[in-house]
């Protein structure tokens, strides 16, 4: 089920978290993975611990150029691709908009929401040319309900959410489908950058009453990587354990 061999997947965010054990699940369906990372000695271990042909690709996804140069690379060395996964991220500093400064909010934009952009800009051209694809967001359920303290996160986040379901109607009939998954609180360093008061806040609202695990976005990521993923596109998936339910 799900199956992937002879495909080609980039995910970006690989060298760590939910990147990297999505890149390992992909990889485990036999998909050729494409590890990119900013960190190129984290893209290169992960890159080297899934094994299966996996290759590290180090980019900073915030410069057009360098994605530019990323899709170059993936398609000369495996000639094709086939699936994204725009997953790298940040939750930038926790504090009130009054707080935050121009800086930190351009920071969260810029890597959040600039950099699905680029990436899906740069690969469309190559799917749409062999009439398949699959791009799959990482988005938050924030970006669906709004964190306090999180406003650029957040704002982020529901942008990715809205340029996931416009772009996929534009290529809804040329063999595309592009979707969102919005997970809540996942256990994984990206808490590092928060308070355990933030934690805690999103925990409390979560039905289950636990974090989420990076294999339980993994396995949502993958279906919609999938050629079964035939019939779904423009759609948001959460991974919330009942937080959000529409």
């Amino acid at each position: 089920m799900f199956e992937l061999t002879g495909q080609t997947a980039m995910v970006t965010g690989a060298g760590a978290g939910i990147g990297e054990v999505i890149a390992s699940r992909l990889a485990a369906a036999g998909a050729r993975v494409a590890v990119a990372d900013l960190d190129p000695d984290a893209a290169k271990a992960i890159a080297e611990k899934i094994g299966a042909g996996a290759f590290a690709v180090p980019a900073d996804v915030t410069d057009v150029q360098q994605v530019q140069a990323a899709i170059a690379r993936v398609l000369e060395t495996a000639g094709s691709l086939e699936i994204l996964v725009n997953n790298a991220g940040i939750a930038g500093r926790a504090a009130p908009i009054w707080e935050q400064t121009d800086a930190e909010w351009h920071r969260v934009m810029n890597l959040n929401i600039n950099a699905p952009f680029y990436l899906c800009r740069a690969v469309l051209p190559h799917m749409r040319a062999r009439g398949y694809g699959r791009i799959v967001n990482i988005a938050s359920i924030a970006g669906k309900e709004g964190n306090p303290n999180m406003v650029a996160y957040s704002a982020s986040k529901a942008a990715l959410i809205g340029l996931t379901k416009s772009i996929a109607k534009e290529v809804a009939t040329e063999g595309i489908c592009i979707n969102a998954v919005t997970p809540a609180v996942i256990r994984t360093r990206l808490l590092e950058q928060l308070t355990q008061a933030q934690v805690d806040y999103m925990v409390q609202r979560i039905p289950m009453k636990r974090t989420g695990q990076p294999e339980e976005v993994a396995a949502v990521v993958h279906f919609l990587s999938s050629r079964d993923c035939s019939f779904v596109t423009g759609q948001c998936y959460d991974v919330s354990g009942g937080r959000a339910t529409y």
